[in-house]
């Protein structure tokens, strides 16, 4: 039907007429009440953030010479930040002589991924970034 009928018709019924796909030949038309789609709309998109998880990254800084105990209460933080679905970024800084000594670093955040991967996995492995040594955990 030409467009000035369906305005006509959309207007008779209280309804509006919404152009659906205006580059076919001819173009589509539907006879809706367009406020209501659009609350529906807005509605789904609310109930669809609402569900959405965000992640977050969370960081965690260690020392290459840290004690166990600081190490187990580190420890224990990573594997809760991990738990509830956030990805750790650990971070190692390197200052002074300790930059000569790298591997101590390395064996630490080695033994930090051997204890983390029944919650956890490594999504950026170690590497050196100037003087610190980053890596990035992510939930499984």
């Amino acid at each position: 039907m030409t467009p000035q009928e369906g305005l006509t018709k959309a207007r008779a019924d209280g309804l509006d007429l919404v152009e659906v796909s205006p580059f076919t030949k001819p173009p589509v038309c539907r006879i809706m009440d367009y406020s209501k789609f659009k609350y529906d709309q807005e509605k789904k998109e609310k109930e669809a953030r609402k569900r959405q998880h965000i992640v977050k990254i969370k960081e965690l800084r260690y020392k290459p010479t840290i004690e166990e105990h600081d190490y187990q209460t580190k420890l224990q933080h990573l594997k809760d930040f991990i738990e509830k679905g956030n990805k750790v970024k650990v971070s190692m800084r390197f200052r002074g002589r300790e930059n000569a000594h790298t591997e101590k670093g390395r064996a630490v955040m080695q033994r930090i991924i051997k204890e983390i991967s029944s919650v956890g996995e490594v999504e950026k492995p170690p590497s050196k970034e100037g003087r610190l040594l980053i890596m990035v955990l992510a939930p499984k």
